[in-house]
């Protein structure tokens, strides 16, 4: 059993949040999205969600007063303008789908804890950027099933960059050197990962059983 307890600031987020990771992988818009068979709306759907928590988190990251969100967080991580460039391509089919309630949830609590313990936004961004890692891969089953060319429609979807993670896990680990700190940012990554959970469930509406969500 991996301790969770020890280690460096992105070893115990990693650990800490990998159940989260797991579950999400089997929600019905991921095994839609792998199988080729993710309606269009579900697809510009996410979209539409994420830009409502990009433009939260990214907006209080920038202007957070804290040296630690200071020392970590850097312009070029920020997604909402690759969002946006998306949501603009599918404009032409139709307006993109109301976000759900999820995703105003999630807004509602990066803006609290940004005004109360902005630390702990840089567990909310751990797990947003990482997440463009598996968008990376996933990247592949979108062009394929919406037949898109030249990039249009995944701009968000083809941000992931390894060597970009790499320099950000090495800032966190700096930025995060205190076990209690890294405790309180591994419990802000897990509420991040379930408000991303409440967002899948919400998209994975009649395409199949949505995951469980962990204990």
């Amino acid at each position: 059993m991996t301790d969770t307890n020890t280690g460096t600031a992105t070893q115990r987020l990693r650990n800490g949040t990998r159940v989260w990771h797991e579950a999400l992988e089997s929600t019905g818009f991921a095994t839609a999205m792998l199988a080729g068979t993710l309606p269009l709306d579900r697809y510009v759907g996410q979209l539409a969600a994420y830009r409502v928590v990009l433009a939260a988190l990214e907006t209080e990251l920038a202007r957070a007063l804290c040296p630690s969100v200071d020392s970590v967080w850097s312009p070029d991580l920020a997604k909402l303008p690759l969002v946006e460039r998306d949501l603009r391509h599918f404009a032409a089919l139709g307006p993109a789908p109301r976000p759900g309630p999820a995703a105003a949830e999630f807004a509602a609590e990066i803006r609290h804890t940004a005004a109360t313990a902005p630390t702990e936004l840089l567990g909310f961004l751990y797990v947003l950027e990482g997440s463009t890692l598996g968008a990376l891969f996933l990247r592949r089953y979108v062009i394929e099933a919406y037949r898109l060319t030249d990039g249009y429609g995944t701009s968000y979807y083809g941000s992931g960059d390894r060597a970009r993670w790499t320099a950000l896990t090495e800032r966190l680990d700096r930025a995060l050197g205190e076990g209690a700190v890294q405790e309180r940012v591994v419990a802000a990554a897990e509420r991040a990962y379930r408000h991303v959970a409440l967002i899948s469930a919400e998209l994975s509406v009649g395409l199949g059983r949505p995951a469980p969500e962990p204990v």
